[in-house]
């Protein structure tokens, strides 16, 4: 209770305008009481109205009402002040030496909650009350504590700095603009503030949107590990498989191509984090930056921002490119291939043929390796007979075929059809040219006939990173596939977009000789001899796969079953 009274002593000699305890009080007509300075100040404010008021009360008087001092409040606000009945405010609200002071506390100071910007002054919530009150007072700028009010003030003229000159980038006050910045580009600060503003908010989006893309660029990024990942453990686990059926002749093989394959995986996997690394860093450089221009945009005071500015650095230029692409899962795939086909001839294998399976693994690395020396090639078949030694069935890879074509007979004849066809939507399909591809991959000696049913059709061997898109994946325009046109009257060769007309005899059925080893492949036209019509020694780098290819409704091929 006592407390309470202690309380109520205090507020009932408080000035309801310092807010402090009444000094030199005096009581106007309507019985209020106030410091006589606060009222004398708060009349002097209202000459623009006719009649003076109460502050508190609004009550209206037909003239400014005269003052006299009240000598019995005097001697109770006297006698407050000595006995320390005030309430002292909790030592949480003192300004510390980060703080912003209040510039009206006397004695220890409280902590500002606003700084004036047309007063120049800082103000604890006591001190800041009539600021809410007062009607002239309402009108003026508060914004957030700040220690820098001075840095407002024209040191030239002493006044309030409320223009920015564009010709001299600096702030000025109103004496500045017409006298030594007479005919300089000059606006106020707030319409520089808003176009700096705004100029930041460009950056800030472009800020934003390089994070976006390196993020991005970072999900690719650990998509490739994956991939890559997924794609040599299923090789492993696959080539595991087949050297268990012939563990007892190739033991010491099949550990040799798991550490090889492994080797190229942890080569590749450092490679891409060692990128995703560095994206990482422009990624925290970036959200530093965007972080420095949000702290700025949050100062509502516009010459502090357009003080603190120029202190941002300007964007430094990525040295990263962001077009990441991201390769289907293939990488070790050919891999698998090469060893399928050690368990199918496993004697060829183990006497002739065995390094092609070490060739196949490094040709995944995408560094490339040192060329392999040149081999004399093997004496080729002479009669068909020879020839059919070596045959091998083909059959087509719906996951290859454009939506043009229907693979039919066990998946040996393609067609070209007026409507798409309906595959499954596969990274390997051909989507700008009407072409397909083999299951089989062929890294020995092979032979095939290919029967043109209908048309014109491109008997090709290709390797299988070929292009599926745009007009480098035709047959025979890029140096990872050799291609055979056969027209109704006539043969081109083409390979590495260079074409070559082939004389010959026509004919409806094309015979290919495959030397992968030895790096030989001829095209052969078919009916009760053979004639050779182009012949290419060359060095291959990958397994092989055989192609065709039909480019009007209608056309057909297929590939024959040779006995």
């Amino acid at each position: 209770m006592a407390q309470k009274g202690v309380q109520l002593d205090q507020e009932s000699f408080s000035c309801s305008i310092c807010l402090e305890v009444l000094k030199d009080p005096v009581t106007i007509p309507c019985g209020h009481s106030y410091c006589m300075n606060c009222i004398n100040n708060f009349w002097d404010g209202e000459e623009q109205k006719k009649l003076p008021s109460c502050p508190q009360c609004r009550r209206t008087f037909t003239q400014k009402p005269e003052l006299v001092k009240s000598t019995m409040l005097a001697a109770l606000a006297e006698q407050m002040k000595k006995t320390g009945l005030q309430a002292a405010p909790a030592d949480h609200c003192y300004a510390g030496p980060e703080d912003v002071a209040c510039d009206f506390c006397s004695g220890r100071k409280l902590k500002a909650v606003k700084s004036c910007l047309f007063c120049l002054a800082s103000y604890c919530e006591n001190h800041l009350q009539p600021h809410h009150d007062v009607a002239p007072l309402k009108k003026h700028k508060l914004v957030d504590p700040s220690k820098n009010l001075q840095d407002n003030i024209c040191p030239r003229h002493d006044e309030v700095m409320k223009m920015f000159c564009r010709t001299d980038q600096k702030s000025i006050c109103y004496l500045c603009s017409v006298d030594e910045h007479k005919g300089h580009d000059t606006v106020s600060a707030a319409a520089e503030r808003t176009e700096r503003q705004r100029e930041m908010e460009v950056s800030r989006q472009q800020i934003q949107q390089e994070i976006q893309d390196r993020e991005k660029d970072v999900k690719l990024l650990q998509q490739e590990v994956e991939a890559l990942n997924k794609s040599a453990d299923k090789t492993v686990e696959d080539s595991e498989e087949i050297f268990t059926e012939l563990i007892s002749l190739i033991q010491k093989r099949s550990s040799d191509v798991k550490q090889q394959i492994r080797s190229q995986q942890q080569t590749e996997v450092r490679r891409v984090r060692e990128l995703e690394e560095k994206l990482q860093q422009e990624i925290t450089d970036l959200k530093r930056r965007d972080a420095e221009m949000k702290h700025l945009t949050d100062i509502e005071d516009h010459n502090q921002f357009l003080h603190n500015y120029p202190s941002l650095s300007p964007l430094s230029e990525s040295t990263h490119s962001s077009s990441i692409s991201i390769r289907p899962l293939r990488y070790f795939q050919d891999v698998t291939a090469a060893v399928s086909e050690v368990r199918g001839q496993l004697q060829d294998i183990l006497r002739d043929t065995w390094t092609n399976i070490s060739l196949t693994i490094t040709d995944v690395d995408v560094l490339l390796s040192e060329p392999e020396p040149e081999l004399e090639p093997e004496p080729e078949p002479k009669s068909r007979a020879e020839f059919l030694k070596y045959s091998c069935e083909i059959t087509l890879d719906p996951n290859t075929a454009d939506t043009d074509l229907l693979l039919s007979e066990e998946n040996r004849k393609v067609t070209y059809m007026d409507e798409d066809q309906f595959y499954s939507d596969h990274p390997d399909i051909f989507t700008t040219y009407s072409q397909v591809l083999s299951r089989e991959s062929l890294t020995g000696r092979h032979y095939w006939e290919v029967e043109k049913k209908e048309g014109g059709v491109d008997v090709a061997v290709s390797y299988k990173n070929i292009s599926r898109l745009g007009d480098e994946s035709a047959f025979g325009v890029n140096d990872k596939s050799w291609s055979l046109y056969c027209y109704s009257d006539s043969y081109v060769f083409w390979y590495n977009n260079i074409s070559s007309s082939i004389s010959g005899p026509l004919s409806s059925r094309i015979g290919v000789y495959l030397d992968h080893r030895a790096g030989v492949l001829s095209f052969y036209s078919v009916s009760e001899t053979m004639t050779l019509l182009h012949r290419v020694q060359t060095s291959f780098t990958q397994p092989l796969y055989a192609g065709v290819g039909v480019h009007s409704p209608g056309d057909s091929a297929e590939f024959c079953k040779l006995k």
